[in-house]
C-alpha cells in the first residue's frame, strides 16, 4: 500500500507539473544542510533536525513555496526532465528565490532505501535537504 502511495505522489506530481495542474503539498519532516568549503569541498551533512513544513509546488504559477519559519518563494524558470536510474527518481527545477539568487531544485525518490523521498535545494554555497513523510 505504501508503494502505491508513493507511486501515485510522484505519478501526480509529474503530470501535474508537465501539465500545470493543481497545486501539489508535500509535509516535510526533517532537514539537513551542508556548506562549501571551497572549490570542490563541502561540510558533511548535520544531523537531521525536526522540520515539519508545508512546501506547495504550483505549476500554474511556476512557483515553489517553502512555508519554513521565514517563508522562502521560488520562481520556477524551467523544468526538468524527469530521470531515473537503478537508485533513484529526480525531478529537477531551475529556480530563482525571493532574493534573486539561482538555485537547483530536486525531488528525489530513492528506491533503494524504501522509496524514501527529499526535497532538495542547492546555491551554489549552501544545500539543504527536506525528508518527505510518505
Amino acid at each position: 500500500m505504501k508503494k502505491y502511495q508513493i507511486l501515485m505522489v510522484l505519478v501526480i506530481l509529474t503530470i501535474g507539473l508537465k501539465l500545470q495542474g493543481q497545486p501539489i503539498s508535500i509535509k516535510t519532516s526533517s532537514v539537513s544542510v551542508t556548506e562549501k568549503i571551497d572549490k570542490n569541498n563541502w561540510t558533511k551533512w548535520s544531523d537531521f533536525v525536526k522540520a515539519e513544513i508545508l512546501i506547495t509546488i504550483d505549476g500554474k504559477k511556476n512557483r515553489i513555496v517553502v512555508n519554513s519559519p521565514e517563508i522562502q518563494v521560488f520562481t520556477i524558470k524551467s523544468y526538468g526532465d524527469k530521470t531515473e536510474t537503478n537508485t533513484d527518481k529526480i525531478i529537477p527545477f531551475d529556480c530563482t528565490d525571493n532574493n534573486g539568487s539561482k538555485c537547483k531544485i530536486f525531488v528525489i525518490t530513492r528506491k533503494k532505501e524504501a522509496n524514501r523521498m527529499q526535497f532538495y535545494i542547492n546555491y551554489s554555497d549552501v544545500k539543504f535537504v527536506y525528508n518527505i513523510y510518505n
